[in-house]
């Protein structure tokens, strides 16, 4: 994954970015040459792709290790949760995706109204100390409570903050700027994968745990320190909704959020359990199977930023509904046929192609969330679409994990879940593209 959360999403989650939206609007400039109040820094500058740098940092330390599920979900079943099934190991990782979606409305109107350090700082904090405490973890309710509560609550924080304040600083080039600013997620789940695997041969999983929080935790500082926001502060709204359901009768948006849950439901299946597959079924070396999750990485970071830019051009639902159709396909064409003829190039060559239409559909999830309904219900509108995305997130793996017992080790029923997810998901949200097409009276959306 990614990811989680998670992506790239448009900054525009809360009401504060309603307000510079708003403002933009009354301007007399052209739509696409929106202008910012007087007394707001530029637009991008020094200042903001500072800024950009600081949340992909961020980013690699947060979504990047949790883009590494696969080599903790083959170690524990290895070694120390090896009397647990797969299913049950893999709630350590969806209650970490959820959380990065979940809380989010409540992350992004504490960063509205009182600027980006009192959420990253302490966010920072709990996720060091949460690999501290992995560390010395060797029971799965040690290691549920450190790795999938402690350091998704924090690492939710910081995704956030990093997405609300990076995306302040770019207008005109949004979906270019978020697509930069969550490569940090890919090269994150590039560079983790080898460094865990190679650090735990070297110290063992205490000592490669403790390594890694101190990484982490000098990058975090640096992230701390560059992340600045361009919005002035926003007084707390009691009166603001976090959630309204009632914004799924919409068709545009109601038909995005289901088609968006059944992509997610089953993206995460080649992130989680590619490695155990290439490990029982393609033949690799564990050295070669647990790159292969460093692999989906790599292709996924111009993945995240080709189709944002594309998305800029010819419309974010145009590019989401073909990447969308696209992740599901590659499942049937490209992993399942490997099954009775493994392939080490066949399998690497699924990994090539999945990663990057599957980083594709990351970084156009919130545009598309923002498109598909109107700008005053903005802020309540992303807080429904997270909380249902992280139910996706949060149930996807373990049924799957459930399907993988049920068939003795035969990862086909797995593989069927995934796929038809997200070629159903993919055609529902080209359902949904349509009706937006219909509201704008344009093909471009």
């Amino acid at each position: 994954m990614s990811s989680s959360k998670v992506g790239s999403t448009d900054a525009t989650v809360h009401g504060s970015d309603v307000e510079l939206e708003k403002a933009q609007a009354r301007t007399l400039s052209p739509p696409n040459e929106p202008q910012a109040k007087p007394d707001m820094p530029p637009e991008e500058g020094t200042a903001g792709w500072l800024c950009a740098a600081g949340c992909t940092i961020g980013l690699f330390c947060t979504f990047g290790f949790l883009n590494a599920v696969g080599v903790f979900q083959t170690t524990y079943q290895a070694t120390m949760l090896s009397t647990y099934t797969p299913s049950t190991i893999s709630w350590i990782f969806t209650i970490q995706l959820s959380l990065m979606w979940i809380l989010g409305p409540i992350f992004g109107r504490f960063v509205d109204t009182y600027g980006p350090p009192p959420v990253l700082v302490p966010c920072s904090i709990l996720c060091v100390f949460s690999l501290c405490m992995l560390s010395l973890s060797d029971q799965y309710y040690q290691i549920f409570l450190s790795q999938g509560l402690g350091f998704g609550l924090g690492a939710g924080g910081i995704f956030t903050t990093t997405i609300v304040v990076g995306g302040q600083w770019f207008v005109k080039r949004r979906g270019l700027a978020l697509g930069i600013i969550t490569c940090g997620s890919s090269l994150g789940g590039v560079i983790f994968p080898f460094f865990v695997d190679l650090v735990i041969a070297d110290v063992g999983f205490a000592g490669a745990m403790r390594y890694t929080a101190l990484f982490i935790g000098i990058l975090l500082a640096v992230a701390c320190f560059l992340i600045k926001a361009r919005l002035p502060k926003k007084e707390w709204n009691p009166n603001l909704k976090w959630f309204d359901f009632s914004l799924l009768i919409n068709k545009s948006f109601g038909l995005y959020t289901l088609g968006a849950f059944l992509v997610m439901w089953g993206l995460w299946a080649p992130f989680d359990y590619i490695s155990s597959y290439a490990l029982s079924t393609g033949g690799f070396t564990p050295s070669l199977a647990i790159y292969l999750i460093s692999i989906i990485n790599a292709t996924s970071v111009p993945g995240r930023i080709i189709p944002g830019y594309l998305g800029d051009k010819l419309g974010y639902f145009n590019v989401m509904t073909v990447v969308s159709v696209l992740t599901g396909i590659s499942v049937f064409c490209l992993w399942i046929p490997f099954n009775n003829h493994p392939s080490h190039a066949g399998v690497i060559l699924f990994a090539l192609v999945f990663g990057f239409v599957s980083g594709a559909y990351v970084s156009m999830m919130m545009p598309c969330a923002a498109k598909s309904g109107s700008l005053e219900t903005l802020g309540q509108r992303f807080g429904t679409f997270q909380s249902i995305i992280a139910f996706a997130a949060l149930t996807g793996l373990p049924i799957q994990g459930v399907i993988l017992t049920a068939q003795n080790g035969s990862y086909l029923g797995l593989q069927i879940f995934s796929g038809v997810s997200m070629v159903l998901g993919g055609l529902v949200i080209g359902v949904a593209r349509s009706f937006i097409a219909s509201e704008h009276g344009s093909a471009r959306v």
